[in-house]
């Protein structure tokens, strides 16, 4: 594989940016910061379970170490992105640390909202930065060349399926699926147990639910939501076929209620035996390999099904990054490096449990026996979809912005949510593909002249 090129971020400009904020301010998720005298710290970030762990292990084990307490404010994904871009975009030093993810890290910092983290990691050697997975540490790297934030875990995403039903019907699960033998494989299997459906997919509206699995669909067959010169391509042969197919396949043969059912309904789905196949994100193993999940060692893994391309599993990661105006950078290092670090990770595999382990960011933690004792089932299928994942390049023509499954704009916020309400809208039934993705293409215009 070769090496891949640092990203080309293109200029953020900052009265868009200002005006995203303006209207954040207006909509911002409830909860505030403690201010915090003295050493303190004030930690705002997601309130998925892993974070939460964290936030119950902190007071006993880094503030008793360091002497520094925490306050956090822990809110749902919508709800702290607002506050987030509120807080940081004014630069009001509310908060000295949030989670934000690799979509945010490049206009973050091209604006000055971010404190760079190099100075720090290279004084704090036992951090150990070459030991951070390189796709997570180039997306969190700017194109200024600096890093700005650290992952507190990493996900691609990849096909979940139940090996025992497959077994008990005589289908055989390819090593490397194409998204045709998927749908194949979704018509056979529905209906295998009382109540199962073939294959769980997002249909919930919203950038980062239904959107995310389908542009890595769109990806791979061909499609791009922009040419390399700013041409939206919605309504083009390919992006309509990848959202003809993602829309039939979920329709014939997916969950009930799939115009409402993200990625928490999906797994609820997954573990209670209701669907054979969920094609997500890879962090979603960890919970149906949980000691007392009942699907537990019935699940095989597989990478992210193809069309075109060689691979088209999606990026993220949720990383803790410092705000610029914060006055306790030197503090909040101190947390980042033990939140993100290798004794963080040993802390929670023999305190809570390995498979509760934030892993997808170290290649340490792959080494590690007891944690892949824990995840064997899954962990070298995530450390592989990781590893292959090109936000440069994850389609078959240039990009005029990186990211896999969402394009790196500040735009991208409105323009996918708006987009992903008119695919829902067409798996519910109430409106065709042509009509939805025809509405689309409108929106994305309008994003697309301003770049011209």
């Amino acid at each position: 594989m070769t090496l891949r090129q640092r990203p080309s971020r293109i200029p953020v400009r900052l009265g868009a940016l200002a005006a995203v904020a303006a209207l954040l301010a207006g909509c911002a998720g409830a909860g505030g910061g403690t201010s915090g005298d003295g050493e303190a710290l004030n930690v705002l970030m997601v309130n998925n379970p892993q974070m939460v762990q964290l936030q119950k292990l902190t007071a006993d084990h880094f503030t008793r170490s360091t002497g520094i307490e925490v306050h956090f404010t822990v809110l749902p994904e919508n709800e702290v992105r607002d506050k987030i871009s509120q807080d940081f975009s004014n630069q009001a030093g509310q908060y000295d640390i949030a989670t934000i993810s690799n979509y945010e890290v490049p206009f973050y910092a091209k604006n000055g909202w971010l404190h760079p983290l190099d100075p720090y990691v290279a004084k704090d050697k036992a951090f150990d930065q070459d030991d951070i997975l390189e796709p997570l540490s180039e997306s969190l790297t700017a194109a200024d060349g600096k890093l700005y934030a650290e992952p507190f875990y990493g996900e691609s995403s990849f096909l979940m399926y139940r090996k025992d039903v497959f077994a008990a019907k005589g289908l055989t699960m390819p090593p490397k699926p194409t998204w045709q033998q998927v749908a194949d494989l979704a018509a056979k299997a529905d209906g295998a147990e009382k109540g199962m459906k073939g294959i769980c997919l997002r249909g919930l509206p919203g950038w980062g639910e239904v959107m995310a699995p389908l542009t890595t669909v769109v990806n791979t067959m061909g499609g791009t939501w922009f040419t390399k010169d700013w041409k939206a391509q919605l309504t083009s042969p390919e992006f309509t076929r990848a959202t003809e197919f993602y829309v039939r396949l979920v329709r014939e043969h997916g969950e009930a209620g799939a115009a409402q059912s993200g990625y928490a309904e999906c797994l609820n789905n997954m573990t209670q035996g209701k669907s054979a196949m969920w094609y997500d994100a890879t962090a979603g193993a960890g919970s149906l390999e949980a000691a007392n999940s009942p699907v537990k060692g019935r699940i095989g893994y597989v990478p992210a099904p193809v069309d075109r391309t060689e691979s088209s599993g999606w990026l993220y990661t949720w990383a803790f990054g410092m705000q610029k105006a914060s006055k306790k950078a030197d503090n909040a290092w101190k947390f980042i490096s033990w939140a993100s670090g290798k004794e963080y990770e040993k802390l929670v595999g023999k305190q809570v449990g390995w498979s509760d382990v934030p892993a997808g960011k170290r290649s340490s933690t792959y080494a590690d026996p007891e944690y892949r004792k824990a995840a064997a089932a899954f962990a070298d299928v995530t450390k592989q979809a990781i590893d292959a994942a090109d936000p440069v390049n994850p389609g078959v023509q240039p990009r005029p912005a990186a990211g896999i499954q969402f394009v790196g704009i500040p735009e991208f916020t409105d323009l996918g949510t708006k987009v992903s309400q008119e695919i829902s809208a067409a798996i519910a039934g109430r409106k065709s593909v042509p009509e939805a993705l025809a509405a689309s293409q409108k929106l994305a215009e309008k994003v697309a002249e301003e770049y011209r």
